[in-house]
């Protein structure tokens, strides 16, 4: 409806319906030559801005400071406030398909400080299933950025203690993987232990039947024979086995090892390898056959079996079973069904983009079903095809890291920068893509420039690619905003070393489109409490 001003002027607002919402205040001053009359005009008031804050906050999710909290939390307040609903179904969808658990923990710290019950209760299961010290980490969070803590937390803590209480296997591995976690749980919320587990975390008088016990047993056992028996009988976690024990011996080693889970092998690599794991064929033949198991284990990060690579000095053995780890776990996450172009900054100060770019290559390229096509650029494109000859014999060849590393050999990083150059030689080879991977710093200096090109291919190539930037490097924002100005869909990720945050990617490039995203999202329903009924969000 029009609305007269003090002035007496006519103003108009009309929702125009692109990208993004816009509202235009038609006046005096800018009025059309032949204004539409108010009677005629149809307020139809479609608005994107819900669907871009969404995209927005998925695009945020990429940029992830591992540990970090307090960089995480403002990202969530905003997001939570500017649409709670979605927040909620995003929060439960991202327990299961997120990676980083920074973000995991305060979408339950965010829920359950709610107003609104329905998150509270989603909050309330969700927390259910963490381990202790992340469950501790979400208290912590809570004191110290919310303030409080509500009820609805202290209530969802009390019965996560209570029942792990009434399972005395199940508290006693709680409690000897997260001792200090537990114990902090209680005190802070002045939560009354059960007989059992005040002698286990306060009084330190375990009883004979508890796993703490068994640690005393270890701890006094005098062979290495006896110890390794104490282990395997009641499977002593390998951090409280290094506590207890002065050495560890091969049998000892070995013993460890056949306990342990193919993730805690990955997480103690370094560890095993100080203390001679790797000395001993038969301790390292146990190695390796974990991180055969790891491949396929359902509880094993995608991407920690290639950071551990890089802290721990291995053979060139288990170097290959490690990346053949990551490999594996990425390809569970989806398959990638849409043409796309992975495009490398190869210019001048762009080292971190190239070497970012195998790893996102190596991330992608068993993922796709589709075409997929990487280019190094600089003013310049230049095609990466790794393993060509070995392809050749070998079509079943499943690409690793070691072959994009192979493969971007000899490029180095210099020259002057022309974004749109790798796009442009796509649109003169008549190569159709759906979306674009850009590692870059988007500091474009030279023609053709990226925003030019994705018009021309767009119109002769009868399709608009979405774009994900990559920010490497002391990243300027020029390419995204000129992407926003041409209602360019455009996804933004900032890269600052955390490896951990890459698989963060794949629900991006594995949906036919980011709206179908969206849509599963918000189709994921929030879970119930099943003491009381609860209306559906």
């Amino acid at each position: 409806m029009p609305k007269t001003t003090p002035t007496g002027t006519l103003t108009f607002h009309v929702f125009t319906f692109h990208e993004t919402t816009e509202i235009t205040e038609i006046t005096a001053a800018n009025a059309l030559p032949n204004p539409p009359q108010p009677e005629v005009i149809l307020m139809t008031y479609q608005t994107q801005t819900e669907r871009d804050l969404r995209l927005d906050l998925l695009n945020s999710l990429l940029d992830t400071p591992h540990r970090n909290l307090d960089l995480v939390a403002p990202l969530h307040d905003e997001a939570l406030a500017l649409d709670p609903q979605f927040y909620g179904h995003l929060a439960v969808w991202y327990q299961k398909e997120g990676v980083v658990r920074d973000h995991q923990e305060v979408f339950i710290a965010n829920l359950l400080a709610s107003d609104w019950q329905p998150h509270r209760d989603a909050g309330f299961m969700l927390l259910q299933a963490l381990p202790p010290y992340q469950v501790s980490r979400v208290l912590r969070f809570m004191k110290r950025h919310k303030r409080k803590v509500p009820r609805a937390t202290r209530t969802a803590i009390t019965r996560y203690l209570h029942a792990r209480e009434a399972d005395p296997q199940w508290f006693d591995r709680a409690a000897m993987r997260g001792r200090k976690a537990m114990k902090h749980l209680y005190a802070s919320l002045h939560v009354k232990p059960g007989v059992r587990a005040d002698a286990i975390l306060f009084k330190n008088d375990p009883p004979e039947d508890s796993l703490a016990f068994k640690v005393k047993v270890l701890a006094k056992a005098e062979t290495p024979e006896a110890q390794a028996e104490v282990i395997r009988t009641h499977r002593i976690p390998y951090v409280v086995a290094v506590g207890t024990l002065r050495t560890l011996t091969s049998n000892v080693l070995t013993a460890l090892l056949e306990v342990m889970t193919p993730q805690e092998v990955i997480n103690h690599l370094k560890s095993l390898k100080a203390r001679g794991a790797f000395d001993d064929a038969e301790v390292k033949a146990l190695i390796e056959a974990k991180l055969t198991k790891a491949k396929t284990a359902k509880r094993v990060s995608a991407y920690k079996a290639k950071v551990a690579q890089a802290f721990v000095d291995v053979d060139a053995d288990t170097a290959k079973r490690l990346n053949a780890v990551t490999d594996a776990q990425v390809k569970q996450q989806g398959r990638i069904k849409r043409p796309t172009a992975l495009l490398v900054d190869k210019s001048g100060s762009m080292t971190m983009a190239i070497e970012l770019g195998k790893h996102i290559a190596a991330l992608i390229s068993n993922l796709t079903t589709a075409a997929l096509h990487v280019y190094a650029f600089d003013t310049v494109a230049f095609e990466i095809k790794p393993g060509m000859g070995l392809l050749r014999k070998k079509p079943k060849h499943k690409l690793t890291l070691d072959d994009w590393e192979r493969a971007f050999r000899g490029v180095q990083a210099g020259g002057a920068t022309s974004i749109g150059v790798a796009l442009d030689h796509l649109r003169r080879k008549r190569r159709v893509v759906e979306q674009v991977i850009l590692v870059t710093d988007e500091c474009e200096n030279t023609a053709p420039y990226f925003t030019q090109v994705y018009e021309q291919y767009r119109a002769e190539m009868k399709v608009a690619p979405e774009v994900v930037i990559v920010k490497v490097g002391y990243a300027s924002t020029l390419l995204e905003r000129q992407l926003q100005q041409k209602r360019i869909p455009c996804a933004t990720l900032t890269f600052e070393g955390d490896y951990y945050a890459l698989p963060n990617l794949v629900p991006l490039l594995t949906r036919p489109s980011r709206q179908e995203l969206l849509q599963e999202i918000l189709e994921t329903p929030l879970p119930q409490r099943p003491d009381r009924s609860t209306v559906a969000a």
